[in-house]
């Protein structure tokens, strides 16, 4: 046999990786779970920003206890929102939000953004460095509890969110309605102070005021106004993101248990149960920091054969399967040039 054809049978596991490399090629941005834990419907918005792609949606409904998933494509960014209080007509599809209300009168925002107040999560995927950066914002307004949690990627990689119900602790000059929602300061007042523009405008002119304090001081890793970068953008590489409205505080999670069911039309919506439900209207401390050191974890052999108890994120599954692909490759032609 010939002894170029032996070498290629005999390193045929480049093949195999070429293969897995082609099925995964191109899904190496983020996985994006959102999770309602509230005690009633939200409406997520989805808004990509210039530049990016749209995901599979740019709005939908989400009933309590149930969750949703996107895939974002390299390089995205953009931001996710909760609306409360819609009502769209069964007929038209036409309707409007109480809160986080995009204008568009459908359940789908077609690239508008959220109308203030809305709590927001924000994300640039693969920015500098190839490293994510997220943030949970109340630059725009509070309208519900938030918590971003990344897994299966490298870096520092904290949770961040609000946990609190600010709008339990909103001040009357800033409460919307019955207190649905709290406004902030720029939105209420609209003064250059507080909007952090014109003479205002850069971080040296744009101090905290007495209202973003107060956010600070519920919310500490949240964005309580326009220059909050130092303590309230954070970091991770490869990772897939889980965004809930209205977590439970850490002394109320218990057993849950979940099923999965379809509707349908090939998406997939799991219902969760927890033992003592989750709810607005809850005030806690942020989860655990989530994070990877840079030593390979006890299941890393695991992965690839599904006996792992955990899973790598999308992105980082890409990584190695590149990383095996060249170097199998390089194997493969240094063979040959000695045979």
């Amino acid at each position: 046999m010939d002894l170029n054809l032996m070498a290629i049978i005999h390193f045929s596991p480049l093949y195999i990786t070429l293969i897995l490399f082609t099925i995964f090629n191109g899904i190496s941005g983020a996985t994006f779970i959102i999770i309602n834990k509230c005690d009633y419907t939200v409406w997520p918005g989805i808004l990509s920003n210039a530049g990016s792609s749209r995901l599979d949606s740019t709005g939908l409904q989400l009933q309590p206890g149930t969750s949703r998933s996107f895939q974002s494509p390299p390089n995205w960014s953009g931001r996710f929102w909760a609306r409360t209080g819609c009502n769209f007509d069964p007929t038209t599809g036409q309707g409007t939000c109480t809160t986080g209300d995009c204008g568009s009168n459908q359940v789908e925002c077609n690239g508008a953004g959220a109308i203030p107040p809305a709590t927001l999560a924000e994300f640039t995927i693969g920015g500098s460095d190839n490293q994510d950066f997220y943030d949970v914002s109340l630059v725009d307004g509070y309208n519900l509890p938030m918590m971003v949690e990344p897994s299966g990627g490298s870096g520092s990689c904290l949770s961040t969110g609000c946990a609190t119900d600010l709008n339990q602790r909103c001040p009357a000059e800033l409460r919307v309605g019955d207190g649905a929602a709290c406004k902030s300061a720029c939105e209420a007042f609209g003064s250059p102070e507080y909007c952090c523009n014109g003479a205002f405008g850069t971080p040296d002119t744009c101090k905290p005021s007495v209202y973003s304090e107060m956010f600070k001081a519920a919310c500490p890793r949240s964005y309580s106004y326009a220059y909050d970068d130092a303590s309230s953008t954070f970091t991770c590489t490869g990772a897939d993101y889980t965004i809930t409205f209205c977590p439970p505080t850490t002394s109320q999670k218990s057993a849950s248990t979940s099923s999965t069911t379809s509707n349908g039309s090939g998406q997939t919506t799991t219902t969760t149960n927890n033992g003592s439900g989750g709810g607005s209207g809850t005030t806690g401390e942020l989860p655990a920091v989530v994070g990877n050191s840079n030593s390979p974890p006890p299941w890393f052999p695991n992965f690839f054969t599904g006996d792992s108890t955990k899973t790598l994120s999308s992105s980082a599954l890409y990584t190695s399967l590149v990383a095996s692909s060249a170097t199998l490759f390089l194997f493969l032609s240094l063979s040959l040039l000695h045979s």
